[in-house]
């Protein structure tokens, strides 16, 4: 326990040596980016917030890192300097090809501060990331993006012997999540959904639910993310 504590204290010592930064340099005018078909090009700002200039570097990758998915999208200028309190346009260009027509695909945008260099030696410079989620959606998709979440499919069950929930998607479009909670009687229960694919299901177990039989539950609350990025507020039925 001495020992850890010794170096707990080092360690603390050393940091306060370096001044670390307050905050990120650059803010982004989405949350999310939509390119809807057939429309091959769309952009977004990126806003250096300091009033000192700073590189950029951004990109565009699979959303799923075990994914071999090739990403037919070009993001121009991959690199760009910013002068303090200036903003930069970022066009995101489709291919036109390698994509299902009959459904979204979705995709991480990844836009990388990267600091001037210091004159001071004591200053630790740190490169911040953010990330956002790209989505193509193909023209002619069946159904209305915004009804979607209210067709989900929501069914108690038994995952690894324990109170589950199934959550079935039978649209064209990606539902993203804010928060998703089981209710019954005056009990409330998380469930940790956060984007349900496509034409996909998935079955998540219930924490703290061990009394929480299928049938016993009587609704589901959750809310989704809208392409503006605002939380809607749904309700749903239960089925066992």
């Amino acid at each position: 326990m001495k020992k850890f504590l010794a170096m707990s204290v080092a360690f603390a010592g050393l940091l306060s040596l370096f001044a670390l930064p307050s905050h990120a340099g650059i803010s982004l005018n989405e949350t999310r980016v939509v390119l809807t078909g057939p429309k091959k090009e769309t952009s977004m700002l990126v806003l250096n917030d300091e009033s000192t200039p700073i590189m950029i570097q951004s990109w565009i990758e699979p959303f799923s890192t075990s994914s071999d998915q090739d990403v037919p999208f070009a993001l121009t200028p991959p690199l760009k300097r910013l002068n303090g309190n200036a903003r930069q346009q970022l066009r995101i260009l489709y291919q036109g090809m390698g994509l299902p027509a009959d459904r979204e695909s979705v995709f991480w945008l990844s836009v990388q501060e990267i600091p001037q260099k210091s004159k001071d030696e004591n200053i630790l410079q740190i490169a911040v990331r953010q990330r956002i989620k790209l989505f193509y959606r193909p023209a002619g998709l069946p159904g209305d993006v915004d009804q979607a979440p209210s067709r989900l499919q929501w069914r108690m069950m038994l995952k690894e012997g324990k109170p589950g929930l199934e959550i079935r998607n039978d649209s064209a479009f990606h539902i993203s999540f804010g928060t998703v909670n089981i209710k019954s009687g005056s009990s409330s229960y998380p469930v940790p959904a956060t984007m349900l694919p496509p034409y996909s299901s998935q079955s998540f177990a219930i924490e703290g639910a061990s009394s929480l039989a299928p049938g016993g539950a009587t609704k589901i609350e959750f809310e989704s993310i809208n392409d503006d990025g605002v939380a809607v507020q749904h309700s749903g039925d239960l089925s066992s």
